[in-house]
């Protein structure tokens, strides 16, 4: 013991954070009855959510405690084996970290009014770079060449995708051979728990196009949202991004490294808006082309689910070429938030700055500023979180530039508590 805090040295028998974490785990909960959003996965002791919804302690109630408990956590001191130090203290800045955004969260739902800038910062530990419209327009004027014609560029764009659209009819059995393809993939890199397995459920009226709700026990539920087209190359996308080596990955390596291997209760429970969204989203986009890379994803996409879905196949390639362009407009919906949020732009503004920068159809557009209306700031996470992950596993790979090192570096972040600022 030493004044002001408790010391642990060497094996760390027991765990000196559990305390912390289980009052955090409680305060999330807590948080979740102020927020239908925020605690988006939970599977730890049943009785401490029905605590949380018999208590629905006021927000002002539920901020004191989470002070009280950084407090606590700041006069824990632990000074494990050399080989855990990292691992311990990436467990410690996690915890100091999450418990900011989750005040955070709670200030925002008492009213404090934050710019994009700031909220991304407060929730997810980290700012995207703001893009200069004159950026996409560049990136306009050469999707324009690739797709000539009289109509709009809108327009032309929309006609050709048309020609990619999968048929309803086909959509179930083109996104379970995307998703058998991607599992074969990812198992043959990653030793997931042999309980692991997730349905798929089709629904409408979300703001999303896709969702993984985990479950717990390495199982989750994933819908795919069917209210407007579907485009071929989409199949691959959320079957890798929910499922393998995605989201539903991602979940299923912490319960079994962290939660079940180490008993850290803290990760029981997945707070929305939180830093933990920005890994996990963004490895959820890396680990595509991880999964994929593009080669061998046209060779798929052509022989198999092109077929599948009743398109042509000698047209792969002259897809993904303008998918590649369209692509390059991806922070084009960070900076409709951007202004949106920041009052800038109203909600028909932020809509034809879709349509006009990012090449959205008006229904598309509207759904997007609908997400935006709900999650905010959280579209941050998608894009550059992908950047970030990126390119913190190219550092950590440097010359040797394989699959299988890929691999071994993207499945160490998906098994660790690193934050988002850790990428940097």
């Amino acid at each position: 013991m030493v004044s002001g805090g408790i010391v642990i040295s060497g094996q760390v028998p027991a765990d000196p954070y559990r305390s912390v974490a289980e009052q955090y785990v409680k305060l999330v909960l807590a948080a979740g009855q102020h927020d239908a959003d925020y605690v988006d996965a939970f599977y730890g002791p049943a009785e401490w959510r029905a605590e949380a919804e018999a208590a629905k302690r006021p927000l002002s109630d539920i901020d004191a405690s989470a002070a009280a408990v950084e407090t606590q956590l700041a006069a824990i001191a632990v000074r494990p084996e050399p080989q855990q130090a990292e691992l311990w203290a990436l467990r410690r800045q996690y915890l100091v970290r999450q418990l900011a955004s989750l005040r955070s969260r709670i200030a925002m739902l008492q009213g404090r009014g934050l710019t994009f800038d700031q909220e991304s910062r407060a929730l997810y530990d980290a700012v995207a770079p703001a893009r200069p419209a004159a950026e996409f327009e560049a990136v306009l004027a050469q999707l324009s060449a690739t797709l000539p014609g009289d109509e709009s560029l809108i327009e032309r764009y929309d006609r050709f995708k048309q020609g990619f659209v999968i048929p309803p009819n086909r959509l179930d059995r083109v996104f379970k051979e995307a998703i058998r393809a991607c599992r074969e993939r990812t198992l043959a890199r990653i030793d997931l728990p042999v309980q692991e397995r997730f349905t798929v459920e089709y629904v409408t009226n979300k703001s999303w196009s896709g969702y993984n709700w985990y479950q717990g026990g390495f199982k989750s539920l994933i819908q795919v949202n069917t209210d407007l087209p579907i485009s071929i190359d989409r199949a691959i996308d959320l079957a890798c991004h929910e499922g393998y080596p995605g989201h539903h990955v991602y979940h299923a390596l912490m319960e079994k490294h962290l939660v079940r291997d180490r008993g850290w209760m803290e990760y029981t429970v997945y707070p929305l808006f939180s830093p933990q969204s920005l890994i996990s989203e963004g490895t959820a986009n890396y680990g595509i082309e991880v999964a994929f890379p593009l080669a061998e994803r046209l060779a798929f996409e052509r022989d198999v689910l092109f077929p599948i879905a009743g398109l042509d196949p000698k047209r792969v390639q002259e897809y993904y070429a303008v998918l590649e362009l369209v692509d390059k407009l991806a922070y084009a919906g960070n900076e409709a938030a951007r202004q949106y949020l920041d009052d800038r732009l109203d909600r028909a503004g932020a809509v034809a700055w879709l349509e006009h920068y990012a090449l959205y159809t008006t229904p598309r557009a509207e759904q997007k500023v609908k997400f935006i209306d709900q999650y905010r700031s959280y579209v941050i996470n998608y894009n550059l979180g992908k950047d970030l992950v990126r390119a913190y596993i190219e550092r950590r790979v440097g010359r040797e530039q394989t699959p299988l090192r890929r691999w071994r570096e993207f499945v160490a972040l998906l098994s660790s508590p690193r934050l988002p600022s850790g990428l940097q």
